[in-house]
């Protein structure tokens, strides 16, 4: 059967998953009284909830008599490590642009990837149907966008499709009749070639691993394109590193391959084809499978590199163990060392005491999609604030840049703009109107000063602005960032939290914790208003007497408290400070519990 290799990429929540979903339901590749979930291919609970891809994920219908290999990407540069590999499976892309927003920081990071292999993409304007879509703009847009990455003339030379994923219809003219999906089918079969595998067929079989994950039955399975050859189960390959150096010899125990949403055995593997092996030990992504013959490995696409790092130890709180069974340092270097091996964004060290770890990756929603894995299997875990981490080139420290876009409301532009440019060393490229009554701003701004910014900004915004970030490059060294200016309020005993304390201390400042829950000497119940730190008892009952007055007794009303997310919270403490993880909750705290110890190291550091 012919075939056709293409992913969908695009920015978060611009619509990848749901039009796949489309594309699985014309092509037929479901029963007409299937039930099928709405946005089929994210499959984890956490994809689901936060409506974002973080797994790049395959699939396959057919059309005609034409095999489709679908690849649905993540939209999110901090999950790059998986766009980088997952494109060079693919023979052409689509890129799905939102009519409303134009093409967004994400949108340009993937293109930029898809752009540097030489795949030519085709250009969805999807969700047209919108009342705020300016398809025109939009297309200008990613035009110019196309330019300033340095795509050639072919690239420039895109057809154009307007779509609503939702709807279930694609288009090429905006007033066309929006009936199905069938343009975008016929445009995929038109335009993105076949591959290139007529004169490979016969050679020695070889394969790059781009995706690793576990199978209940079959163990350890890779997935990535035959390059070339054929191959057979039972036969016997050898895996390379990239460096050339054999890692290991293996039987290939199951072929498999996507039929719809479903992973089928299937008989032979052919040059061209997204297939899943079975059978390895060690091999892991980017390493070639390949047969006994062969001795050099296919090259591997670079990876960018880790840009923050977190420290993941052990929780030693005094609430330690109650509510997570796998509380271990041992445990939790198994676990980590297991995502490093199937992610290649992430690394992973030992800290000099061995009792945590230094966890380095591409950003704080990476970071906060991994430690809430880890949670929600039971873990627990005290977590330090993301560190930038810096280069040294020719004697010049580097540090990490990235471009920030904002839509925000034209009565808040001036905070926005006061707070990027002024303490946190941002500089402003662009500003413009964003229709609506919104303007739209660009700069280049520090990792370093965006860490604990989002609060600030949904403050600054009154919750109506989107902000978003991407990797833009490495700069000088921009000096001293200030951190959070406000101080924190920490609890000095331990027990249960009671509401009369917490009523009088609300004037001290914002609550993170209610009535009757666990605390303990050293734990942070809330933001103070000013700038130090300030020790207080949420334990503080009201004192009982014989005498009755009027209004003395009435029910106090508290302020329901600021629950912290979890990626808030990992960018909300200070460096003294840590976020207690556990299956049920997300506690701050400060790294020394005793007081006596916080104030000599307050003195130490000045």
């Amino acid at each position: 059967m012919d075939l056709r290799n293409i992913a969908i990429i695009a920015h978060v929540d611009h619509g990848k998953t749901t039009l796949v979903d489309e594309l699985l339901k014309q092509s037929g590749a479901f029963r007409e009284n299937q039930a099928v979930a709405e946005r089929a291919l994210d499959s984890s609970d956490l994809e689901r909830e936060r409506g974002i891809t973080i797994l790049a994920k395959a699939t396959s219908v057919e059309w005609g008599d034409v095999r489709v290999n679908i690849v649905d990407t993540p939209g999110h540069a901090d999950f790059g490590g998986e766009v980088e590999r997952i494109l060079s499976m693919v023979d052409g892309v689509v890129l799905l642009v939102d009519a409303a927003e134009g093409p967004m920081p994400q949108t340009k990071f993937v293109t930029s990837k898809a752009l540097a292999l030489g795949l030519r993409p085709i250009v969805v304007l999807n969700k047209v149907d919108k009342p705020a879509a300016e398809p025109d703009r939009a297309l200008d847009e990613v035009f110019d966008m196309f330019v300033g990455l340095g795509a050639d003339d072919d690239q420039l030379d895109f057809p154009i499709l307007y779509a609503s994923g939702l709807g279930g219809w694609a288009d090429t003219e905006l007033d066309g009749p929006r009936a199905d999906m069938h343009a975008l089918f016929d445009l995929i079969l038109a335009h993105v070639p076949a591959p290139r595998v007529v004169a490979q067929r016969e050679a020695p079989f070889r394969m790059l691993a781009t995706t690793l994950s576990a199978d209940p039955f079959l163990g350890r399975i890779l997935t990535g394109r035959v390059e070339s050859g054929r191959l057979r189960a039972g036969e016997t390959l050898k895996a390379l590193g990239r460096d050339g150096k054999k890692v290991e010899q293996f039987r290939v125990s199951k072929i498999l391959a996507f039929r719809g949403l479903a992973h089928q055995p299937i008989e032979m593997a052919e040059a061209g084809d997204i297939v899943t092996l079975s059978g390895m030990g060690k091999a892991t992504v980017a390493d070639t499978l390949c047969a006994l013959e062969v001795e050099t490995p296919i090259p591997a696409q670079p990876i960018d590199p880790p840009t923050i790092s977190v420290t993941f130890g052990i929780n030693d709180s005094p609430l330690a163990g109650r509510e997570g069974a796998k509380v271990q340092s041992r445990v939790i270097r198994e676990r980590l060392m297991k995502e490093a091996e199937s992610n290649v964004a992430i690394r992973v060290s030992d800290t000099p005491g061995g009792e945590a770890f230094d966890v380095a990756g591409r950003g704080e929603l990476q970071m906060g999609v991994l430690i809430e894995n880890m949670r929600r299997e039971g873990f627990e875990l005290a977590i330090s604030r993301p560190r930038v981490l810096f280069r040294d080139e020719g004697g010049q420290r580097l540090e990490p840049i990235e471009e920030v876009t904002i839509d925000v409301d034209d009565d808040y532009t001036g905070p926005v703009i006061e707070k990027l440019t002024g303490p946190r060393q941002g500089e402003l490229v662009e500003m413009k109107p964003a229709g609506a009554g919104k303007t739209r701003i660009v700069a280049h701004v520090p990792s370093r000063g965006l860490i604990g910014y989002h609060g600030e900004f949904l403050t600054d915004t009154r919750g109506t602005g989107v902000l978003n970030r991407v990797f833009h490059g490495w700069t000088p060294y921009k000096g001293h960032i200030p951190g959070r200016r406000a101080g924190v309020l920490i609890s000095m005993e331990s027990g249960t939290s009671v509401a009369y304390a917490l009523f009088n201390l609300e004037d001290r400042g914002r609550m993170f914790i209610g009535a009757q829950e666990p605390v303990y000497e050293g734990m942070i119940i809330g933001e103070h208003t000013r700038e130090n730190d300030l020790d207080v008892n949420p334990l503080k009952g009201k004192k009982l007497t014989n005498v009755r007055a009027s209004g003395k007794d009435d029910a106090v009303a508290l302020t329901p408290p600021s629950r912290l997310s979890l990626e808030a919270a990992i960018s909300y403490i200070d460096d003294d400070e840590l976020v207690e993880i556990t299956p049920k909750a997300i506690r701050l705290r400060k790294r020394f519990l005793d007081p006596h110890e916080r104030k000599r190291q307050a003195r130490a550091a000045g």
